[in-house]
């Protein structure tokens, strides 16, 4: 049994210890061995497996009810359902907070534990879902069902929040709906796909190792007794390979059934394949670069390394928008090698982005060498690396699939989401980019190397050769500058002006809620005249220090109004401020 109490409220948790007593008290068989995990702010094994329920019983009545829920509020940490700002991911760092990734992990985890018992193995997972962030990293739930099939482990979620049915105009647990949202159905849309993602994850991992989904029943006892009857016969098939090669090439596995026994409608279970063993320093270049296209075409992914992703598009005409993608990778994941005086390491990026047809519409391939002194070096390893990108795109709907080598061991991590550009020449609402969050400000040659076209068309850097960094995960520090940056596009002008003469009026300001709690807010900033270089073009640009705010979670709304169209959006997303540090670098080094 798995107890996730990151992402349940009290009442679930009650709920899911309630059940599972019922459950041993009155149904566990003198055959059952059971171990109970608890996840919170780590994975721990509470008691190991046992057949004594008495035991059990009285582990489980020891947990400490409410204990992690706090987390549980903070892990939608998508953007509002009218927001089109860019999406994000969390990695393994400062960032534990936005929590998707993390209980991923935490399976994957269990199921590597579980793996030392060669019998067949059933997970009861009980949580309240697992909510999707902002753009959802596929390589990481992939990996978790791969390991679970690999351990001989099927999940069985159950969702601890039983039947439930959402109020339209929500209920008295979050802050009313705001703006327009309240009277256009997207506040309740919202609600409904946060329900729905949550429990298609766990249909997911439910489905893909064996296992079965208990959503939408107030008897969570009748989901453990499925695993019962699933578990009650069956057999398991090993071998060992007879190829020695340490090529590191993917290997593919396939079992059939015999002609014969095909009216035994048997129920196969197996891993796809698998990688060989290698041992990256003896890898000829050749081979490295061969690893990165099968990391790149597989649909195994690598999690070795923990990777953050940002994607966000700004238009640069009515049929082609610019698209910056940003990485993140934790410090503390880079293995430095001493050369000299300098440690050095080196990172090798390769990405594709393929349309809604599959076709592979772009292509990117990228090394960059790190050589630091030995101080700056151990800073790094506190920090967090940052690497940009950028692409031109169409409007449309698109996959991007990312892979991320560190070259001092060969660790590998990929990352794949889709995402969607949307087509910002049609429509009467107002017109604006992604919205970018950041605390910090680099000179554009401090970054890495890029297509030099691109680097120009970038609008994140301003003509004093300036680049605002994104803020991948929206975690801030007292003392640090919040930098926000969007563009508005075609805004409305007055009549009768000359031909050459642009002047539009749009006003834009920064409000930070804690709940329904305005605690801040900036004066409006109001910008007159478009880019002089790009036609219909409105950068905005706003800052505000973070002071005297306390730490925690808090939505931020960016109010745009452009007085002339008299239109208008109040566009959402959450950020967290974490308690002062002696240190201040929560910087990453680009």
């Amino acid at each position: 049994m798995f107890f996730d109490f990151s992402s349940m409220q009290p009442p679930e948790q009650i709920r899911a210890v309630d059940a599972a007593i019922k459950f041993l008290g009155t149904q566990m068989t003198a055959s059952d061995m059971v171990s109970i995990m608890v996840f919170g702010s780590a994975l721990k094994t509470v008691q190991d497996f046992t057949g004594d329920r008495d035991l059990l019983i009285s582990t489980i009545r020891g947990f400490h009810i409410g204990e992690s829920s706090e987390l549980a509020s903070m892990s939608d940490t998508g953007a509002d359902a009218e927001d089109q700002s860019g999406l994000y991911v969390a990695d393994e760092t400062e960032f534990n907070i936005f929590n998707t990734d993390r209980k991923l992990v935490a399976l994957e985890d269990a199921a590597r534990r579980l793996s030392s018992y060669p019998q067949k193995k059933a997970l009861v997972y009980l949580s309240s879902g697992v909510e999707k962030t902002g753009v959802d990293n596929q390589s990481q739930l992939r990996a978790t069902i791969n390991a679970a099939v690999r351990a001989n482990v099927a999940f069985y979620p159950i969702d601890a929040r039983g039947l439930s049915a959402s109020a339209p105009g929500g209920d008295a647990s979050q802050a009313g709906a705001v703006g327009s949202k309240l009277y256009s159905g997207a506040g309740q849309r919202a609600v409904r796909d946060s329900f729905h993602n949550q429990q298609e994850t766990l249909f997911t991992l439910a489905s893909d190792t064996g296992g079965k989904a208990m959503l939408d029943s107030n008897d969570l006892t009748l989901g453990m007794t499925q695993v019962q009857k699933d578990i009650n016969s069956y057999y398991i098939l090993t071998y060992s390979s007879s190829n020695q090669a340490q090529d590191g090439r993917y290997r593919k596995i396939q079992v059939k059934l015999a002609p014969k026994l095909a009216t035994l409608k048997a129920k196969l279970d197996y891993r796809q394949g698998y990688f060989g063993p290698t041992t990256f320093g003896k890898m000829r270049e050749s081979d490295k670069e061969a690893q990165l296209q099968r990391a790149i075409e597989s649909e195994n992914p690598i999690t070795d390394l923990p990777i953050a992703v940002e994607i966000d598009y700004f238009r640069l005409d009515k049929a082609k928008y610019f698209v910056p993608v940003t990485v993140e990778i934790p410090g503390s994941a880079l293995a430095f090698h001493s050369k000299g005086v300098k440690a050095a390491t080196e990172l090798d990026f390769t990405a594709q982005v393929r349309d809604a047809r599959g076709q592979a519409v772009s292509v990117v391939r990228d090394t960059i060498p790190l050589k630091l002194d030995e101080a700056t070096a151990g800073q790094v390893t506190r920090k967090h690396i940052q690497y940009d990108t950028g692409l031109t795109l169409a409007p449309g709907k698109y996959t991007l699939r990312f892979v991320a080598r560190e070259n001092g061991e060969g660790k590998v991590g990929t990352f794949e989401t889709p995402f969607s550009i949307p087509d910002l020449a049609s429509g009467s609402a107002l017109r604006f980019s992604s919205i970018i969050f950041s605390n910090q400000r680099s000179q554009r040659d401090a970054g890495v190397k890029n297509n030099k076209k691109l680097v120009e068309q970038n609008p994140l850097v301003d003509s004093s050769g300036q680049k605002i960094v994104p803020s991948v995960t929206r975690v801030f520090r007292p003392g640090q500058d919040l930098y926000v940056y969007l563009e508005v596009y075609d805004p409305a002008v007055p009549e009768n002006l000359p031909q050459k003469v642009r002047l539009t009026s749009v006003a834009a300001s920064l409000a930070l809620y804690d709940g329904d709690r305005k605690v801040l807010e900036t004066q409006p900033v109001r910008v007159n005249r478009p880019d002089a270089k790009r036609q219909n073009v409105l950068p905005l640009r706003l800052q505000t220090p973070l002071k005297d705010l306390k730490p925690g979670k808090y939505v931020c709304q960016v109010n745009v109004i452009d007085e002339l169209g008299r239109k208008f959006a109040f566009p959402r997303t959450a950020v967290v401020l974490l308690p002062a540090k002696a240190e201040t670098s929560g910087k990453p080094v680009t």
